[in-house]
């Protein structure tokens, strides 16, 4: 080095600072970093200063070209020697050379020549450089198209569900449940309610289902006397049983059925009276009779449909009336229906035990003397005998347009009716087999059909519903013993007394409300499920119509055009009854029907006709329906049962409250306002939280279990304390698919008419008003307590 100080010339640079300087590893700014105070990295440092001397010293770096500011040229030369002390140290810790800002013409006083060797280290920097491109390009391609094929958390495991749920409901065959079908009927003659009790758990503990048990529950019954009841003619003595024919011929031939033509729960004795035709029994209807005739103690003749009969009954024995004839006119039924001679039951409980109204019938319950639910007479008669009351042809089709049947006005018609019923105290039973869940065993999806009891008609639907239950039990536990369960528990349900007003539902509902209020996720009804044969009718709670409706939309895609796969919340028969209306719970039920049916009056299904075996099998003779519904149910289920979000839709309910305030009902600004913020709520709460649950990238199980928690409670907000007789309580039900509207609202509005005051309006319209605000607190709540356990966590 001082060989090479010696020989350098004398030039203008002497005294000038260079544009770079070296990095002395011992000399630092005071704003270096910690991190190179290490030893290691001072050694490291002293290493790259020594290579960069010797790359200064290399051929490539020998020449310099200088020029002063006095413009002095220096001519380049290969044997100019250069002095490496004018290069100082520099403070940076950045890097080894740190330009000087306060050099401004930096530039043009140094400046590196080309080395000889330039352009062969171009051309290798130049391949160097295409080649990293290159394999930059490849490893973006390869890894854009793995992301591609390779789905997503929630695409997987969403397909392994799906496949998982395929597999279990292919293994359900029609011949398997047309086979159950058939060992379940005959049964049905059996006088001990038990034995087929005892049959259906003995099926179901065959194919592997845990935990059956039976649970039993004493209850008030009304039977049929032991004769039928009559209907007399006082002008010409002629009398009539309920299926029209006469008395002294039907002696000779009597039927069971004719015992079973009867309202259970009405009240027994004699009445003679004139019979008068109040239509369909509507508040318009009662209103302009009573202008014509006096009602007191007479005999309504009253068609059945377009309103709940418990209702048009209350409405009736307000109005004093002491008895009614009730039937179904004929117009009112599909044309291939010809029920002119059938006789029907129907049940005037509106739910459970009469004699325990409200609580269980436990032993050591107090019972209450209920042998009857009505002041009124009520007994069902046929067509057939409607039409020689009022002295008309059975057949009263003209030109292919029906009739309907009415007494004339200015007849009078006196009759004797005498109706007998016994009560006695009977045990009615349910079967209930749990399969316990996995992860969250304390949830319960449960599912329901129900089976004959031996008091009452002797009707094969029930037949239908238990074969359906048992052939989804069977395909489920094949997967079981596989090793694989749904994360809930499904809990299987076959309930007694159904046909006397839901008993058996009832009582287990009432002995187990705390835990069931608390658990219970949803609903699955199989009552009923073959009723007619053309249409795929479905019925859900507003926060399942969504899935349903898909469920529905992809059957019709595979089968036959669907002429109508909407999905309503309407007033259905059966056993859901207490979990919808006491419960709040998220409901649904598949059933096959007639178009015709579904197209004419509502709670026509209100009568209990005696549906034999051959008439279910003439509807789907090889079971290919029973088969669909088996399966539709079995993969709701299933999604309910092992989704880790529960595939509930907060929003849909703020639609359907919104839709029912539609129409010109008055009264309504503050509960269309009310709506509106429910439906703020709703949407927040709906992509704050349920969207991002349902990724499972930002799934956490503790606030899954919070919005589960959520979104199974949202419909018990809409569980009213005072609603007309036969109306639901949950009011997010409407009466019929023909109406929108809130039926508490509707039927207050036609009340209001008849009166000075608006007082029953003003209380249906705050018990609504009191539901929705209380539904928009319960998400803002809901949201609240997210964004608090989110803040705590942060």
């Amino acid at each position: 080095m001082g060989e090479n100080e010696a020989g350098l010339p004398n030039t203008s640079l002497q005294g000038k600072k260079m544009a770079y300087q070296k990095v002395n590893a011992d000399q630092r700014g005071p704003g270096h970093s910690h991190y190179l105070d290490n030893d290691d990295l001072q050694a490291t440092a002293l290493d790259l200063e020594w290579d960069m001397e010797k790359e200064l010293e290399e051929p490539g770096f020998d020449q310099f070209q200088l020029d002063s500011t006095e413009n002095q040229n220096l001519e380049n030369s290969e044997t100019v020697d250069l002095s490496l002390d004018s290069i100082q140290p520099a403070t940076s810790p950045k890097g080894r050379f740190q330009r000087l800002q306060e050099e401004p013409d930096y530039a043009t006083r140094y400046t590196r020549s080309a080395p000889k060797n330039n352009h062969c280290n171009f051309c290798r920097l130049l391949k160097i450089l295409c080649m990293a491109i290159i394999l930059f390009i490849f490893g973006i391609l390869i890894g854009y198209y793995a992301h591609e094929n390779c789905p997503s958390n929630a695409t997987s495991s969403g397909t392994i569900d799906l496949q998982l749920y395929q597999e279990i409901l292919k293994t359900i065959q029609a011949e398997d449940i047309k086979k159950s079908f058939r060992n379940l009927v005959q049964l049905y003659k059996s006088e001990d309610d038990m034995e087929i009790s005892k049959e259906i758990k003995t099926q179901w503990t065959s194919l592997g289902l845990e935990d059956i048990q039976f649970v039993n529950y004493s209850v008030l019954l009304n039977l049929p006397g032991p004769f039928p009841s009559s209907v007399t003619l006082s002008s010409s003595g002629q009398c009539f049983y309920p299926n029209g024919q006469p008395c002294s011929e039907a002696r000779k031939h009597s039927s069971q059925d004719l015992l079973y033509s009867y309202a259970a729960y009405s009240a027994k004795g004699t009445l003679e009276a004139e019979v008068i035709d109040v239509s369909y029994g509507n508040a318009d209807d009662l209103k302009r009779i009573k202008k014509m005739k006096n009602v007191t103690n007479q005999i309504a003749l009253l068609k059945l449909g377009k309103l709940p009969l418990l209702y048009k009954l209350s409405l009736l024995e307000k109005a004093g009336f002491g008895g009614v004839l009730l039937y179904i006119d004929p117009c009112d039924l599909p044309k291939t229906a010809n029920l002119s001679y059938d006789t029907f039951m129907v049940s005037l409980n509106p739910g459970g035990d009469p004699s325990t109204p409200g609580y269980p019938s436990i032993n050591g319950s107090f019972r209450e003397n209920r042998s009857n639910l009505t002041s009124l007479l009520v007994q069902p008669i046929s067509a057939s005998l409607v039409a020689k009351l009022i002295s008309s042809p059975n057949d009263r089709t003209e030109n292919g347009v029906c009739s309907p049947l009415e007494l004339p006005n200015n007849e009078e018609r006196i009759i004797n009716m005498q109706v007998q019923t016994v009560t006695k105290f009977k045990t009615v039973t349910n079967v209930v087999g749990y399969l316990k869940g996995l992860t969250s065993p304390d949830r319960y999806i449960i599912v329901g059909s129900h089976h004959h009891t031996a008091y009452s008609y002797s009707r094969q639907e029930w037949a239908s519903s238990t074969a359906i239950i048992t052939a989804f039990i069977r395909s489920l536990m094949l997967r079981v013993k596989r090793g694989w369960r749904p994360n809930r528990s499904i809990v299987f349900c076959s309930w007694g007394g159904t046909a006397f007003g839901n008993i058996g539902s009832y009582e287990w509902g009432e002995d187990f409300k705390k835990v069931l209020q608390k658990n219970v996720v949803a609903y699955v009804s199989l009552h009923s499920p073959i009723r007619g044969n053309l249409s795929l009718y479905s019925v859900a709670s507003p926060s399942l119509q969504q899935l349903v409706a898909e469920k529905n939309n992809f059957n019709c895609s595979r089968r036959t055009p669907c002429p109508d796969t909407n999905v309503s919340s309407v007033q259905i028969q059966g056993d859901a009854n207490y979990f919808i209306n006491h419960l709040g719970v998220p409901t649904l039920q598949f059933a096959y029907e007639d178009i015709k049916v579904l197209q004419g009056p509502s709670f026509l299904s209100e009568a209990l006709f005696p549906n034999h075996a051959t008439k279910i099998e003439e509807m789907d003779p090889f079971f290919s329906l029973h088969e669909t519904i088996t399966k539709l149910s079995g993969e709701v289920i299933l999604q309910i049962a092992n989704e880790p979000v529960l595939p509930f839709n907060a929003l849909d309910i703020a639609i359907e409250v919104q839709n029912s305030l539609k129409g010109n009902q008055p009264n309504t600004h503050q509960l269309l306002a009310q709506a509106t913020r429910l439906r703020d709520s709703a949407e927040l709460f709906q992509s704050d939280e349920m969207r991002p649950a349902n990724d499972p990238k930002e799934r956490v199980p503790v606030r899954v279990r919070m919005l589960n928690d959520i979104l199974q409670d949202m419909e018990k907000s809409f569980l009213v304390q005072q609603v007309p007789p036969g109306f639901y309580r949950n009011i997010l039900y409407h009466l019929d698919e023909k109406t929108s509207q809130f039926s508490i609202l509707l039927e207050a509005w036609e009340h209001s008419k008849s009166l000075a005051s608006n007082e029953t309006l003003q209380e249906a319209v705050s018990e609504v008003l009191h539901s929705i605000n209380s539904a928009q607190v319960y998400f803002k709540t809901g949201l609240d307590v997210f964004e608090s356990v989110l803040v705590g966590k942060n």
